[in-house]
């Protein structure tokens, strides 16, 4: 067996399952000029490099970076998630008078929020932001946004990654199909607690989430 192989922890019928699940969480909006853009934090550098070249689209003419650090992120961010999302994006020639740092928040509501807060502080009111997050957090940060900033416009964007591609990024099939899985566990319970508003789930997609708990991809679950 090749080590490929020994590897590779689901099956072609979870993999069919997931990728029904990672379509959902795209929003698939054409990205467009917005006034702001948030770079949502995470574990994933990526969506500080989706950030950089959207900026360098002329897609939006400032920047901030939010997330402070977590359990999962505190190992590779130690100064925190938008420090490090700074430093990557002045890397990749984002001038750094176009970014702004939001460092204290540790959920999706707090990023939209103390986000919102520092652009009013630099006396920006925008009316429509471009929202940055890893690709399988699309659909909740605009249902969080849309939530707890109704006034703004929201447009969605990731990095654009196919399936297979970011689980060869990440290197472990089981994690990504737990944290899919959670993501959207989180896409339909956040709605009854007030924290999103509500989205549709399709029957196969919702299927597919039910299959992939019972075959125990559960470990990014809520509590867990």
């Amino acid at each position: 067996m090749t080590s490929n192989a020994a590897q590779r922890t689901i099956t072609d019928e979870q993999r069919r399952q997931a990728l029904l699940i990672w379509d959902y969480h795209q929003m698939h909006h054409p990205v467009r000029r917005c006034d702001a853009a948030i770079g949502l934090g995470s574990h994933d550098l990526g969506v500080a490099d989706v950030a950089s070249d959207l900026y360098h689209s002329g897609l939006f003419p400032t920047l901030v970076f939010s997330g402070a650090t977590s359990p999962t992120t505190a190992a590779r961010f130690p100064r925190g998630e938008a420090v490090h999302y700074r430093e990557r994006a002045l890397e990749r020639g984002v001038p750094d008078e176009a970014i702004l740092l939001e460092t204290r928040a540790g959920n999706t509501g707090q990023n939209v929020t103390l986000s919102r807060q520092v652009l009013a502080e630099a006396g920006i009111e925008p009316r429509s932001v471009l929202l940055i997050s890893k690709p399988y957090m699309e659909r909740r940060a605009y249902a969080t946004a849309r939530q707890v900033w109704p006034e703004v416009e929201v447009v969605c964007a990731s990095e654009p990654l196919e399936f297979d591609d970011y689980i060869k990024a990440i290197g472990d099939d089981k994690l990504v199909v737990d944290m899919l899985v959670g993501d959207l566990q989180r896409v339909i319970e956040y709605p009854k607690l007030g924290f999103a508003i509500e989205q549709d789930v399709p029957g196969d997609v919702y299927d597919a989430y039910e299959s992939l708990l019972r075959a125990g991809f559960d470990s990014r679950l809520l509590g867990a």
